[in-house]
């Protein structure tokens, strides 16, 4: 939403508090701006509050008409002392520094909302916060650490709310499950045409999303297996990179050697017309995995982050994705798959009808629902 249909500051008001970095990626922040434009919509204050990694997203959020308090990260071999947390090196600061900076980024005035998307933070910052907020809200994937929350997301395939139990307070609702996924609203309209246009037509249209950052240029790894495979000539491939993607001149170079139709994409903003338009995808097992399910998008998943492994297997046991692992025979066994599926419209098909089982790009409404009715409003 603009600027200028930002509600006046008297409405409810939302802090988030998430980070992206070349370390952390894109998907913590993309999921809060999908939550924080469904609470704009509904009238509602939000701002963010993010630290200024190499490779942020504070520009993306300002442009999505949002305002960001930038809290600076430690010089170069000085990250903090805490080290408890598998995750804390994310935060560049120790978490009594990043609390307190955030306390005072917030203000005197208490907020309504805080919601907090981050692995590097747990119930020690989220009690220091507490004075801050009416409510915290926590976004997790791992339930590997204690929260004080009032609302607790994990959209996980397959978690269980019991996972979480013995980690937050009594009174603390539990979300769980690919059903609350925080999709954009674009997922769940473009979700009949996506799933209609699959029953037709012959597979020829290949989308590589190999999330935001990919620093370890694993999209390149793709592109060379796609080379060696015997695809149909009317092939058409579209790659999609993020704005701070450190590889994106290699894989341009790369593309431009295909024997197909190749487009290399950045700052995209109608990625669910892209994957409605895509018979198959090529992606990393995170967040963007629950928008290729909403519209029935067979998958080949690679896993590029530990946290992601769980994800990926869980979507193949559905039989909604196949998983390739990262080794010295990644090129062989990808084009084998690809091979396999692009020739094979059943195969194809049966894919998709269990990726749109998953989820139907709903979630995120939801769970603004409950946001609002802790506050005795309405989405």
């Amino acid at each position: 939403m603009p600027p200028s249909h930002r509600p006046p500051s008297n409405r409810y008001n939302v802090v988030f508090r998430a980070d992206a970095s070349i370390d952390i990626g894109t998907g913590h922040i993309m999921r809060c701006l999908t939550l924080a434009d469904m609470l704009t919509e509904a009238g509602f204050e939000c701002r963010f509050i993010c630290r200024a990694h190499t490779g942020n997203l504070s520009g993306l959020i300002r442009q999505r008409g949002f305002a960001v308090s930038e809290l600076q990260p430690e010089p170069e071999g000085d990250t903090g002392n805490e080290r408890d947390l598998p995750h804390s090196h994310w935060l560049r600061v120790d978490w009594q520094k990043d609390a307190r900076q955030t306390i005072a980024a917030i203000g005197d005035a208490p907020v309504d909302w805080l919601i907090v998307d981050h692995y590097a933070l747990d119930i020690r910052w989220e009690r220091f916060l507490r004075s801050s907020t009416r409510y915290l809200m926590v976004l997790d994937d791992l339930a590997d650490r204690e929260h004080d929350c009032d609302l607790l997301l994990d959209q996980s395939l397959g978690r269980a709310s019991n996972d979480y139990r013995p980690l937050v307070p009594t009174h603390c609702q539990i979300l769980v499950g690919a059903r609350f996924a925080l999709l954009r609203p674009q997922f769940a309209l473009k979700r009949s045409y996506s799933l209609a246009r699959r029953r037709q037509g012959v597979p020829r249209r290949l989308l590589v999303t190999l999330g935001g950052v990919d620093r370890e240029n694993v999209t390149e790894r793709v592109l060379c297996a796609l080379e060696q495979c015997a695809l149909p000539n009317a092939t058409e491939i579209t790659v999609v990179m993020g704005q701070h993607a450190p590889w994106a001149d290699a894989v341009r170079e790369r593309a431009a050697q295909l024997p197909w139709k190749t487009t290399v994409m950045s700052n995209v903003n109608d990625m669910a017309g892209l994957m409605s338009d895509a018979d198959l995808a090529i992606g990393a097992a995170g967040s963007t995995s629950w928008e290729r399910c909403a519209l029935g998008v067979p998958t080949i998943l690679m896993v590029l982050a530990e946290n992601q492994r769980e994800v990926a297997q869980k979507l193949a046991i559905e039989g909604a994705a196949k998983v390739v692992e990262l080794g010295t025979d990644f090129d062989s066994r990808l084009g084998r798959i690809v091979e396999s599926l692009i020739w094979n419209k059943m195969a194809l098909d049966g894919m998709s009808e269990r990726a749109a089982a998953i989820c139907d790009g709903e979630g995120g409404l939801e769970v603004a629902r409950q946001i609002a009715y802790r506050l005795g409003s309405r989405v």
